[in-house]
């Protein structure tokens, strides 16, 4: 499998994010920003507003928006074609995954965003896992508990066009969230990251990052998929989903079938053959 650079591996560990450069190429982002569009008019999960607890999404008919470059952001993609299903592994973002990870890890969550331009979000800045992951941080020498994968399918060039913002190297230490005004993508210390169309983003959940507002006049369309260690729960569903039925043997093991049903210490102890169907011997 590929491995990490030396460059990459340092500016991991110092500062909790990587860039891969042209992850997709521009037919491949032609085509996701096609299916993105489709998104729109189908039902899916969707936040409601006002309507249910921070962080949970119900199910609509349809986006209330058809404009393809207003806001949108549809979870569990996986669904609504091959396409997504084949990203889950996709060599040149995944191999760095598993090396940065390790092999026990689960594919726990899948989104597609869209940034409108021009509507007023301020932006914001978080951590991934909810309030817990505030406080929660590994040594210099751990694997990390959750990584994500944002694919840019638009490029973003400019302060406030959207960007994605980080705090650099806030996944190893304390930064503070309680603050008023709030921590956010023109604090300090926060950097709005430019890119083309088909860059990709590898970032540990513990890293501070968010969207900057985005006022470039165009939407702002991004892929994210995140990865988690084996003894944590999925983001999208419970169980094995049914489009495991449609993915390759790797694929599979990562949506959560283990070779045989589900039991207490099912995820804690992997399989005998993790590794090799993980690093592409029995994919």
């Amino acid at each position: 499998m590929q491995k990490l650079t030396e460059r990459q591996r340092t500016d991991w560990a110092i500062d909790g994010y990587i860039v891969v450069e042209n992850a997709l190429s521009p037919d491949e982002v032609a085509m996701f920003s096609e299916e993105i569009d489709r998104m729109r008019a189908r039902p899916g999960w969707e936040p409601v507003s006002g309507m249910l607890p921070r962080g949970h999404y119900g199910w609509v008919d349809k986006c209330p928006d058809q404009n393809p470059d207003a806001f949108m952001d549809r979870r569990d993609i996986l669904p609504y074609h091959q396409c997504f299903i084949d990203l889950i592994d996709r060599p040149n973002v995944f191999d760095l995954i598993v090396d940065i990870m390790g092999p026990n890890i689960l594919f726990s969550m899948s989104q597609a965003i869209v940034r409108g331009s021009g509507d007023g979000f301020p932006g914001y800045t978080h951590t991934d896992g909810g309030e817990g992951q505030r406080e929660v941080r590994v040594t210099e020498t751990s694997r990390p508990i959750a990584v994500k994968a944002m694919y840019l399918l638009s490029d973003v060039e400019g302060p406030d066009s959207g960007n994605f913002t980080v705090f650099p190297g806030s996944h190893m230490r304390p930064i503070q969230f309680d603050r008023d005004p709030p921590v956010g993508p023109h604090t300090p210390g926060a950097v709005q990251l430019n890119g083309k169309a088909g860059d990709c983003y590898i970032f540990s959940h513990a890293l501070w990052h968010g969207p900057a507002p985005n006022n470039s006049g165009n939407g702002r369309k991004t892929l994210l998929y995140n990865y988690c260690q084996m003894f944590m729960r999925c983001y999208d569903f419970d169980k094995t989903p049914d489009v495991a039925q449609r993915a390759t043997p790797r694929q599979r093991r990562l949506l959560g079938d283990l070779g045989y049903d589900f039991r207490p210490g099912s995820y804690f102890y992997v399989p005998d053959d993790q590794t090799e169907v993980i690093t592409g011997a029995g994919a």
